[in-house]
């Protein structure tokens, strides 16, 4: 149990690190050297780069060790044409029964994002992204989709800050998940799913192009 919990606290920090840019794509993570760093032994760090693998943020290289993994075309039209399809889903199921209190929450989200912008806070964009399309979706009755989409929504929030990078992104976000949330209140479910795949799909648009811009 100590190892595990040592092994989460580990991966915790490393996926930050990671998702902020701290440790960029192709890095080479030594685990002699996070072992020391973290004041562990291999055994807790070992674990947690397994953990991050499964989460595709390194690959594990025979005679190089753990690698950060680069933005992939393949894996970003995979994870985005999974998201399109299952968020919207959760969402239709969900909006019908979002309360006042979820309401609340979101409007609470959208006004930290808005802070998070303005103060140039890297660390808590993708975090409140999750946060607003979790509580979207969070009175949706369908385990199993949600339980995807909670993996989905972890691995895109890689991609997710990487897509932030531009204050017209930034600014367009805002405005999009204020629309999403006007239109989950008037119960709008069709047109609100339809903004959401919207939402999605220029998430993807511009991942691709920032792909493209810099090979």
């Amino acid at each position: 149990m100590k190892h595990k919990t040592v092994a989460n606290a580990i991966a915790d920090k490393l996926r930050q690190d990671i998702l902020s840019g701290i440790h960029e794509a192709g890095a080479q993570l030594r685990q002699d050297a996070l072992a020391t760093a973290f004041g562990a032994s291999r055994i807790p760090v070992r674990e947690a780069l397994i953990q991050l693998e499964a989460e595709g943020l390194i690959q594990m290289i025979p005679h190089k060790g753990a690698v950060v993994t680069s933005l992939s075309r393949a894996e970003i039209n995979d994870v985005f044409d999974l998201r399109k399809l299952l968020e919207a889903r959760l969402f239709e199921d969900s909006i019908q029964k979002l309360t006042e209190s979820d309401f609340a929450a979101l409007d609470e989200i959208q006004k930290k994002f808005g802070i998070a912008i303005r103060d140039a806070d890297l660390t808590q964009w993708g975090k409140l992204n999750t946060e607003l399309h979790t509580t979207l979706y969070g009175r949706a009755e369908l385990p199993q989709t949600a339980a995807v989409v909670a993996a989905l929504l972890q691995k895109s929030d890689r991609y997710t800050r990487v897509q932030l990078s531009s204050n017209a992104a930034r600014k367009r976000a805002e405005k999009e998940h204020a629309n999403l949330i006007e239109a989950a209140k008037l119960k709008k479910i069709k047109p609100a799913c339809d903004l959401l795949v919207k939402h999605i799909e220029t998430v993807r648009a511009d991942l691709l192009a920032l792909l493209a811009k810099n090979k």
